[in-house]
This record gives C-alpha cells, sequence and structure tokens, in this order.
C-alpha cells in the first residue's frame, strides 16, 4: 500500500507535502511516473515503473489479471500560470481533509514550496472570486486562456527555480529561537489562572452557571402540545433556564472584553508603570477603574489622564495656598520651607520616641532623616515654558507668587524698605531671640484661640513670633517632660523636645 503522509518532524526544510513509495522497492516516486493499481482490492497500491515492468506482486496484488493506471506528473497549468494541475488537485484535496481555513496545513499537503499566505490568496482569487463560482474562470475545457501555449518543460524548470530559491532563502535564514509553548495550561502566562490557548481562566465570572444546565436534556418532540396548541410548561421552564444561562454567557464574554481591550492580562508592564505613580495617584485610577467597562481603550486613557491633570492642580493649590499662609512669597522660599518641614517632622518623631523611658531603654538606631518630597511641577521655580498652567508661577520664574509688590497675612512688609533707617537699638524681641525681627501682630481677629493665653503668654507668642495653638502644644511637651523628670527640666532637652532657638 502507498505511504502518504504529511511532513514529518524530520523531513528536510522545505519539502512538505504527500509523498508516494513504490510498494515494492520502496523508493519515493512522488516526482516521476508512477503505476496504480485500479483493482478493488488494492487500495491505493503504487509501483514504479522497473517493477512494473517486471511483474513484481505483493500482497493482493496480481499483475496479470489487474487493472492499472498510469499516474503521470500533471504540472502544465490550467486556472494560473504558476500553479499545475497537480498543485490544484491537492489544494483541493488539502481543503477537503483540513477544511478551508486551515491554510497552513493545506500549504503543508501541497508542498512545492507553498506558504500559507500564498495558498490562501490563490484559492481566493481563482475559486472564490471568480463570475463562474464554485467554478474557476478557466473551467471549460475549450478556454485555455492562453496557458496551453506553456511548454510542460518549461513549466518544470520555473517550477524548479522557485523551489530551490525557496529552499535558500530557508537556509540563509536563522533558525527561531525555542519559545515556551503556549498551552492550555494556567502555568503559561503571567496572570495565574489564565489559559492563553483557550482564551479563558481557571476561574470564569459565575463560576458555577453551567451547573443549571448540565443534567437538561430535550427530547425530540418536545414543544407544543398538539392537543393543546400551547407550548408544555417544562418546555417553557427550559427555555426560560437557558435564557438565564445565555445572559451570564453574555456577561462573561463582556467582561473578557474589557480585560483584552484595556490590555488587564499585561500585568507585569501595568505593574511598572504603578511603580512610577504616587500612591494618591494609584488610588484615584484605582477608584476610576469601573468606568472602564463603559468605555474604549482611547477614551479611558484620556479619562484617566484628565483625572491626573486635576489631582495635580488640586495638590499644587493646596501647596500654593500653605505657602501663602505661612507668609511665603517666592518659589525659593517654598522649597527651603519644605525642606525645613521634613525636618522638623523627623526631630519631632525623635523627640517623642525619646519621652518614653522604655522605648528610650530599648530604642534602636535612630532612622535615616527623610528626604523632603519633590515640589509639584506646576509650581516649581523653573517651570516649563509650555505648560499652559506657567501663569501659576508668574511671568518671572524666580519673581514671588504675586505679580506685585504684596504685603504677608500677618501685617509685615515681604522686603524691608531700602529707605528706613537702621535699628540701633534691640527691641523686646531682640531681647529674647537676639535679632532684628518685628513682633507678631496678634489678635482674636487673626487668631480665635488667642482669648485663651494669659497677657504674659500674649506678649512671649508675639514676641516669639509664634501661634496661640503651636504655643499650646509645645507648652504640654514641656509639662508633660517636667513631670516625668521630678519637676526639673534642663535647657537642652528643652531644645532637643520642641526644637526651640
Amino acid at each position: 500500500m502507498t505511504v502518504i503522509k504529511k511532513k514529518a518532524a524530520n523531513t528536510p526544510r522545505g519539502e512538505p507535502g504527500v509523498r508516494y513509495y513504490c510498494d515494492i522497492c520502496a523508493i519515493e516516486i512522488t516526482s516521476t511516473v508512477r503505476i496504480r493499481c485500479a483493482h478493488p482490492s488494492c487500495t491505493e497500491y503504487d509501483l514504479c515503473v522497473p517493477c512494473f515492468t517486471n511483474g513484481r506482486q505483493s500482497n493482493n496484488h496480481n499483475c496479470a489479471t489487474h487493472p492499472y493506471h498510469v499516474m503521470e506528473q500533471h504540472s502544465v497549468p490550467i486556472f494560473d500560470p504558476d500553479w499545475g494541475a497537480d498543485e490544484e488537485l491537492l489544494l483541493l484535496e488539502g481543503a477537503e481533509i483540513y477544511g478551508l481555513g486551515s491554510w497552513a496545513d493545506i500549504a503543508d499537503h501541497i508542498g512545492g514550496g507553498r506558504d500559507k499566505e500564498e495558498v490562501k490568496k490563490h484559492y481566493i482569487d481563482t475559486y472564490i472570486n471568480s463570475s463562474k463560482f464554485p467554478l474557476p474562470e478557466l473551467s471549460d475545457p475549450n478556454d485555455t486562456g492562453g496557458l496551453d501555449k506553456i511548454s510542460k518543460e518549461e513549466f518544470q524548470a520555473k517550477k524548479k527555480r522557485r523551489i530551490e530559491a525557496k529552499k535558500a532563502a530557508l537556509q540563509a535564514s536563522p533558525l527561531p529561537p525555542k519559545q515556551k509553548p503556549t498551552t492550555s495550561g494556567p502555568s503559561c502566562h503571567e496572570v495565574q489562572g489564565y489559559m492563553p490557548g483557550r482564551l479563558e481562566f481557571e476561574t470564569e465570572f459565575d463560576n458555577d452557571g453551567e451547573h443549571a444546565v448540565a443534567a437538561m436534556l430535550f427530547e425530540p418532540g418536545d414543544g407544543i402540545n398538539p392537543a393543546t396548541g400551547q407550548l408544555e410548561p417544562e418546555v417553557e421552564l427550559k427555555a426560560t433556564v437557558m435564557d438565564i444561562y445565555n445572559s451570564k454567557l453574555t456577561q462573561r464574554a463582556l467582561r473578557k472584553r474589557v480585560m483584552f481591550e484595556h490590555g488587564l492580562l499585561e500585568y507585569r508592564k501595568n505593574q511598572s508603570i504603578d511603580k512610577k505613580r504616587t500612591k494618591e495617584e494609584r488610588d484615584l485610577l484605582m477608584k476610576s477603574k469601573p468606568f472602564a467597562r463603559l468605555m474604549n481603550k482611547r477614551d479611558y486613557e484620556e479619562f484617566s489622564d484628565g483625572l491626573l491633570r486635576e489631582l495635580t492642580l488640586r495638590q499644587a493649590v493646596t501647596q500654593l495656598q500653605e505657602w501663602r499662609k505661612n507668609g511665603i512669597i517666592s518659589f525659593e522660599g517654598g522649597a527651603t520651607y519644605e525642606m525645613e518641614k521634613v525636618q522638623r517632622s523627623n526631630a519631632l518623631k525623635n523627640a517623642l520616641g525619646n519621652m518614653d523611658r522604655l522605648s528610650h531603654r530599648y530604642s534602636k538606631a535612630t532612622p535615616p532623616v527623610e528626604a523632603p518630597p519633590p515640589l509639584n511641577p506646576l509650581i516649581q521655580a523653573t517651570p516649563d515654558p509650555g505648560n499652559p498652567l506657567a501663569v501659576l508661577s508668574g511671568k518671572n520664574p524666580g519673581s514671588s507668587l504675586s505679580p506685585g509688590p504684596t504685603s504677608n497675612p500677618f501685617g509685615t512688609s515681604a522686603s524691608p524698605s531700602a529707605s528706613s533707617p537702621p535699628q540701633s537699638k534691640k527691641g523686646p524681641l531682640s531681647a529674647v531671640t537676639g535679632g532684628p525681627w518685628q513682633p507678631l501682630e496678634l489678635s482674636a481677629e487673626i487668631a480665635s484661640d488667642f482669648h485663651i493665653l494669659t497677657p504674659a503668654e500674649q506678649t512671649l507668642c508675639m514676641n516669639l513670633r509664634i501661634k496661640p495653638k503651636p504655643y499650646m502644644v509645645i507648652k504640654e511637651q514641656l509639662m508633660k517632660e517636667a513631670t516625668k523628670q521630678g519637676g526639673v527640666l534642663k535647657k537642652r532637652t528643652a531644645k532637643e523636645l520642641c526644637s526651640v532657638r
């Protein structure tokens, strides 16, 4: 019996297709004339010409009585100048075996260096787009379209050159690297439980939805009752259950579409992008994810960018308001303020930790000082000229936050006047702090808790430029520490505790 097989794993590169072998001597007779037995008892029994002329036989074949056919190479064009009749037969045979659409398998069945794109294009152009569909244009034997002028030798030489060129190209191209086989297993993807070969998850949405229809059975003849002419209640109930199951499948497909369209399966890529965002940005985007089901990928990205833009603006406005509230009117002063703010916070943490005797006895090494947080990009000293929000920083990047000469909210001038005479004598504040600064003007209108202080404390707060609430916190900490120390508090301890200069 003739051996007909597809390209095996050890077949040389560029030589796929059907192979015919002599059933006597087992030599390959694919590219030459062969003799096929036409008797019903011999199925696909082929012989080479030497074995046939010598009268050799095997199995049920009887060369004296069995009829035979001479099978030649039909390497002549009939429908297309580049396709022979034998290739047309193999194309139709492969389409019947593997089905239309399996162009890679059909190309391997044809052989001769044909690839799947070439086979697909030839089939569509010759058979599908034909005006005589399903027959090709040149299906009439009397209409050759000039292809009969191409000799068999010329066509064979052209086919041989094409196959050799294909082999040379395959040998010159490097072998593809070995890749991990993508099978329908939960361990073949970076998302655990996802099976890329089947586009399914190990645990689907409403994973128990199939249990309601698993044991459902529709018998032939079920439906309308011939006696009453109405739908039987049992069939109606089954149809309702099927509608519910179909709605579950629809919801499952919609959720998969959102994951595929928005690239949620690219876990590592999305994780690397999230690491570059701040905690506030990640929390905001997490809250906006339900809107992805209502938008396509492009609209959702624009929506997310708008939310992040709004968050940046709000943070910039909040930081500018804090600076203005503390009397800062320049970006250089704001950067210094943020740095000192972090230093004060670290010093307060260390002081509160030392107040606990147990933690002081078994305290660990002092943690490193935190670096000041980066300034908002919208309020940096050198904003982007192309940024439409650069108006927040004024025309000059190093100028003050306000366009003109502005006094701080505490009533003092933003910069000392050049014409004011220098002070020769120190005021009340100079005696306390040793500096030339003016006392802070406080009143019940400026500070709502100013009235709870004694007159001496009010004077002290104005001279030290401390508002009533911070003063009360400092006083409380000093009193607690003094109580722990038996009513004695050293000056050095007070400085370390409250950072008072």
